[in-house]
């Protein structure tokens, strides 16, 4: 990477012409003033099918600026197609991408930009819920959701990160669009997470601060297209990507530690029976299962529920012992494939 590489900014847009002109002013502005003229810088919007003036507005903002794009969806393809045109437009060796919202003040794209140069990461991403980061304005109930499906997903994943869903993140362009993404919804955020951790790509967190004030200003005139409350159900599920095993492995556990306590009560009592049974046979096989069958007619219940756990539950283990498997085959076969067209975008360009 060069000491002053190009920087490409994707700022995905649907219905944002209440706030559209006056955030990009306030973006140029920023950018004017603390990246220029140490870096060169795009701006790429993508308006993603906007049923109001969004698109009309961006494109007059576009014409007196040279180094702002405009790339239009001609419907609705949701946030993941979105980011994923901006991937494929953008020329900067460093890709951010940023919320047209101002959801995360201007001055989080230099601390995005300085992070991933200096510490020579594939993806920084900005962090409300690390240690220094904070919230201001954000619905209560939208604050506890995302909390805890980020929490759940760091503990899916293993991994030491706290914001999954967050959109804003520097990307190492020659990292990302290596990238096979496949999402095309919110849950796109988790994607790349997801698969960069089986590529064992170095990413870290900066502390952000997500501030909705300017976003609730415009609340009434404003229809933005981003559904956070399915962004966050989307990330949510987006753990049985990390781990699915665990979806089957820790409920077959439980079952099989409560059928191990039905059989070894049922064992328990049985011995406690056996000594009282009178039978003519001598065999220890012939009082015992006297001594069964007597249990069995005092708590027959016992024995249904304590057989029937013990089937389900060996049944949602060898499910979850081939999720394991799958799950290993498939990270082994998408950094394989991942290299390899790592090494053919390489010798395609060396031509």
């Amino acid at each position: 990477m060069k000491e002053e590489p190009f920087v490409s900014i994707i700022c995905p847009a649907y219905n944002e012409g209440a706030i559209i002109e006056e955030s990009l002013v306030c973006i140029c502005e920023y950018l004017q003033e603390n990246i220029s003229p140490k870096y060169t810088w795009e701006i790429i919007i993508i308006n993603d099918g906007s049923k109001d003036n969004t698109g009309n507005l961006a494109e007059k903002f576009a014409k007196e600026h040279e180094n702002i794009h405009v790339i239009h969806h001609f419907a609705n393809m949701n946030l993941g197609v979105a980011i994923k045109t901006g991937f494929a437009n953008a020329k900067g060796e460093i890709i951010i991408v940023y919320d047209i919202d101002l959801s995360y003040s201007t001055d989080h794209i230099k601390m995005l930009l300085d992070s991933i140069i200096e510490q020579h990461a594939d993806i920084v991403i900005a962090s409300p819920y690390m240690k220094g980061g904070k919230t201001t304005n954000v619905p209560y109930n939208r604050k506890i959701m995302s909390k805890w499906a980020n929490s759940y997903l760091s503990y899916a994943s293993r991994q030491k990160i706290h914001t999954f869903s967050g959109m804003v993140r520097a990307y190492k362009a020659s990292f990302i669009k290596n990238l096979s993404l496949k999402a095309s919804t919110f849950e796109i955020n988790t994607e790349i997470i997801l698969k960069a951790q089986i590529l064992r790509a170095r990413i870290i967190e900066i502390p952000a601060h997500l501030d909705w004030t300017y976003q609730n200003k415009y609340s009434k005139t404003r229809f933005s297209g981003i559904k956070i409350r399915t962004g966050i159900f989307d990330g949510f599920f987006s753990g049985f990507i990390f781990r699915p095993y665990m979806f089957f492995i820790i409920p077959g556990l439980l079952l099989l530690l409560l059928s191990f306590y039905i059989i070894a009560w049922i064992i328990y009592n049985t011995y406690q029976i056996y000594p009282t049974i009178e039978s003519s046979s001598k065999f220890f096989d012939d009082r015992f299962s006297a001594a069964v069958a007597h249990l069995f007619q005092r708590a027959p219940h016992a024995f249904l529920v304590g057989g029937f756990t013990l089937v389900v539950a060996l049944q949602i283990l060898g499910i979850g012992f081939l999720s394991l498997q799958n799950k290993r085959y498939f990270d082994e076969s998408f950094y394989l494939g991942t290299k390899h067209l790592r090494e053919l975008n390489n010798s395609n360009n060396s031509k």
